[in-house]
């Protein structure tokens, strides 16, 4: 059943991960029943962010990128850009919806998208994230829920640097990651990638309708 009121769809751009970190965090902290959920799109700066289950050896050689302790389920992960980060800040009591629920219509959205390209990919079981057909990491996620409301959310491997994965091992899995401009012979845009994936999670979320907006959300004490 589609939602009543469009979701809220910001398309952020280039942003710092320690500045967006505490703002989805008080949003989540501040919202009430009829707060609108909300899709925040952005590149990171690059950064390495390290989960509640993230261990001090997964981070192999940081080297001048800084790593960002932070609150999400997970390990260690990159964040840079060519990367969509999508931060999910939805409350899940009022859709009805679980946390493995959330967690699989994340990985479908992710599996519909990288299929308009016609690269084929599936989620894994004892591993959340999307993984192409050779056994590579193209997608992670990572979620945290306060209050029945989702915030955190996934990142997205589209045409980037793929250097820094060198310095971590990513989720703690060993796993070898891969992004879309090396899977498909002509590279789409990092819009209209974003674009498809917004899509498929609004579908997968009941929406029908979006309020596309490129501002920040910004939070007063009182709210």
């Amino acid at each position: 059943m589609a939602t009543a009121l469009p979701i809220i769809v910001r398309q952020l751009g280039r942003q710092d991960f320690t500045e967006t970190f505490p703002l989805m965090k008080a949003f989540t902290d501040q919202r009430d029943n009829s707060t609108r959920d909300e899709i925040w799109l952005m590149e990171h700066n690059p950064v390495f962010t390290q989960g509640q289950a993230g261990k001090d050896e997964y981070i192999l050689v940081p080297g001048v990128i800084p790593v960002v302790k932070s609150d999400r389920g997970g390990h260690v992960t990159y964040h840079g850009p060519g990367q969509i980060t999508a931060y999910l800040l939805i409350d899940l009591k009022r859709l009805n919806i679980g946390v493995r629920g959330l967690v699989s219509l994340i990985e479908k959205a992710l599996v519909d998208t990288l299929a308009y390209w016609h690269v084929i990919a599936a989620p894994r079981i004892d591993a959340p994230g999307v993984y192409v057909s050779n056994g590579k990491k193209i997608a992670s996620l990572g979620l945290r829920i306060r209050k029945g409301c989702s915030y955190h959310g996934l990142n997205f491997n589209v045409d980037m640097d793929m250097s820094p994965w060198q310095r971590i091992n990513p989720c703690g899995l060993g796993v070898e990651m891969t992004q879309l401009s090396d899977l498909v012979s002509c590279p789409p845009a990092l819009d209209q990638v974003m674009d498809k994936l917004t899509s498929h999670l609004m579908a997968g979320l009941g929406y029908n309708d979006s309020e596309v907006t490129t501002e920040k959300l910004m939070l007063t004490d009182e709210c």
